[in-house]
């Protein structure tokens, strides 16, 4: 408990320095943390993938949108530290979108962690606080070819009924990286 306070004391510039994260094209900031040598055969372009890769994502007051990007592992995210994050995923399937909100606050219908599968289309936005920390686990590991970053347009011809969502979490929109 009184490390948990502790943590709490941390400002957003305390927490990139003492966890080493640098700016993420996504948006936010981030540092990878693990990457299994184990590796394994995919179809993958370059085919073999660590079998499991963990990063450290945040969002700020200053840099408070994640762009909307797709990556074709399933990613699980871990609600750490800071205010809540809300997610909105668009699954390619039926073209549902669905907002989800990781944070500490279960009351509140907030989520510890989730999942995202792969090739679903996400974006992730902080809607108040300084920073919102999490970690993210990806099976297979991440490798940055299996990852497309949305071109608003054709996001938007593919799914008009979510149009100003889009526009508001792609880079180019009224959104920012």
């Amino acid at each position: 408990y009184k490390s948990y306070l502790r943590m709490a004391l941390y400002s957003k510039q305390d927490i990139i320095q003492k966890l080493n994260m640098t700016l993420h094209e996504e948006g936010g900031y981030f540092a990878e943390v693990y990457r299994n040598t184990v590796t394994m055969a995919t179809k993958r372009a370059g085919t073999d993938r660590s079998i499991c890769t963990s990063i450290y994502y945040m969002l700020t007051d200053t840099r408070p949108i994640g762009i909307f990007h797709r990556n074709r592992s399933n990613i699980v995210h871990y609600f750490h530290l800071g205010s809540a994050l809300t997610y909105y995923i668009i699954y390619p399937s039926d073209g549902r979108l669905e907002v989800v909100t990781l944070g500490p606050d279960l009351d509140r219908g907030q989520v510890l962690q989730m999942v995202i599968p792969g090739g679903c289309w996400k974006a992730t936005e902080l809607e108040e606080g300084e920073f919102g920390l999490l970690g993210e686990a990806v099976v297979p590991g991440f490798d940055c070819r299996d990852r497309d970053m949305a071109e608003c347009e054709e996001l938007v011809r593919e799914f008009p009924q979510h149009e100003a969502i889009i526009r508001k979490f792609c880079e180019g929109g009224d959104g920012q990286k």
